[in-house]
């Protein structure tokens, strides 16, 4: 009778049980994206001037990569490399197009995203910002058809009201101060609307990147900041935190933090003359000096990686997709081509330091390191006109690539162009030339008209 009892009790109490269940197993992928920000413009990475605690925070819980590198100095190829975890130069997307995403062009079709990966394993998938990475208006090239159920895109480069949002395709206004701290409102709905299914989030910031625009009363806090583009910098830095702040507060308050893994970094270095800060670094954005392509890189998955770890093993962008599906148990068929590696064994202490070489090619330009070496064609920016250069540098002790080694290490030099030559074998020509219009969108606000 007793045990009958409990049974009738247990099968009462299912229902209550069901909804109690725990979260599922697969983790969270939240990517956050920053928009050319400086190597050294957040606390992680030695900033004095700007605090930036939640940025900070997750190095703090995780990992922190000083050799953490993008696979291009500018936006568009940079987010196509990082989305398919492949080289873009493997499929012509080397550039930034001359039109942006007003172009009839786009991230090829043929090309799986890293939200095309995960909507396939179940995961529901969303793209908070910035995109990039093709005209929206073309139905082909929007978030929307990369894989992505929900797509809150935020055209152009205006960071100021009135702001407006393309949700899925349909416009809306925001009222928010400023288009960082919508997308944190954005993305923590997001968060709090899915406790109980995994999730792969990709929000990709506006700021540092021109125009430097804040609200009102922003760079008060700076006022001692007497470069009137640091300040304003620096304000739109610490908005760009508060924005994490929000998004980290919703992890947390909903149970998901320690079920999240939280990858941070710039989609490129900080532009020459911008007021940002790639000290101690040399080189700018667009160029494939150090400057140009190594991030403030920081990664947080709380109870599996170790917290406050350093690590100075160069990785680069395309790691993140086959970590982040290993981290999701997906296996990754043969012919994927990704080339990127796992960097979770290496992390968690089951295997050494992944042993390769990473690649670079932007133009003219190019690169290659190997260990501490690295061989290097890149443009001197601030020369005039800009002029390309060739040098080779151990980056151990020249972080700064100041001594050319070339004359001394003649051997290593050719070595190291015999391995580029044989990587770039297998890439592509550029399906179209470089352009100086970065990112303005097909809602970008026109200039005003002199006279």
């Amino acid at each position: 009778m007793k045990h009958k009892l409990l049974t009738l009790l247990l099968a009462a109490a299912s229902p209550a049980l069901h909804a109690a269940d725990p979260a599922p197993s697969k983790p969270n992928i939240l990517y956050l994206l920053a928009d050319d920000l400086g190597f050294a413009d957040v606390g992680f990475q030695g900033c004095q001037d700007v605090p930036t605690p939640n940025l900070d925070s997750i190095a703090k819980n995780g990992v922190r990569f000083t050799s953490g590198y993008v696979s291009a100095p500018v936006c568009s190829p940079s987010r196509a490399g990082l989305l398919t975890g492949r080289y873009q130069t493997r499929f012509g997307h080397e550039f930034n197009h001359p039109l942006a995403d007003r172009a009839p062009v786009g991230l090829p079709v043929d090309q799986k995203t890293t939200a095309n990966w995960f909507k396939e394993a179940g995961y529901a998938t969303a793209h908070i910002g910035k995109w990039h990475l093709g005209n929206p208006k073309i139905p082909e090239f929007a978030a929307n058809a990369r894989g992505f159920d929900l797509d809150v895109l935020m055209p152009g480069q205006n960071k100021l009201p009135p702001l407006i949002v393309w949700r899925n395709g349909r416009n809306e206004k925001a009222d928010d101060s400023y288009v960082d701290l919508a997308m944190g409102r954005e993305a923590a709905a997001y968060i709090n609307a899915h406790k109980t299914t995994p999730w792969y989030l990709y929000v990709a910031y506006l700021t540092p990147h021109v125009p430097l625009q804040t609200p009102p009363g922003s760079e008060e806090p700076f006022a001692a900041i007497t470069d009137a583009k640091r300040r304003k910098i620096a304000a739109m830095i610490s908005l760009l935190d508060q924005s994490v702040g929000r998004i980290l507060k919703a992890l947390r308050d909903s149970d998901q933090e320690e079920r999240t893994l939280i990858v941070f970094h710039s989609d490129n270095g900080a532009p020459f003359g911008s007021g940002s800060n790639n000290t101690p670094l040399r080189g700018y954005k667009s160029t494939l000096r150090e400057g140009g392509i190594r991030m403030p890189f920081a990664m947080q998955w709380k109870g599996t990686l170790p917290a406050g770890r350093v690590v100075d093993t160069p990785i680069i962008s395309l790691d993140i997709l086959p970590t982040a599906l290993a981290a999701a148990n997906v296996t990754v068929p043969a012919d994927a081509q990704l080339d990127g590696v796992n960097l979770l064994p290496y992390l968690t202490g089951k295997s050494e330091a992944p042993r390769r070489n990473l690649f670079w090619r932007y133009g003219e330009q190019y690169a290659v390191r190997q260990g501490d070496w690295k061989l290097v064609k890149t443009m001197e920016q601030v020369a005039k006109p800009p002029v390309c250069t060739t040098g080779l540098y151990n980056l151990a002790t020249d972080l700064t690539e100041t001594h050319d080694l070339s004359a001394e290490h003649p051997d290593k030099v050719k070595a190291l162009q015999q391995l580029w030559d044989a990587w770039n074998a297998k890439n592509v020509p550029p399906l179209w030339g470089g352009g100086t219009e970065d990112d303005a969108g097909p809602s970008a606000p026109k200039k005003p008209k002199k006279g």
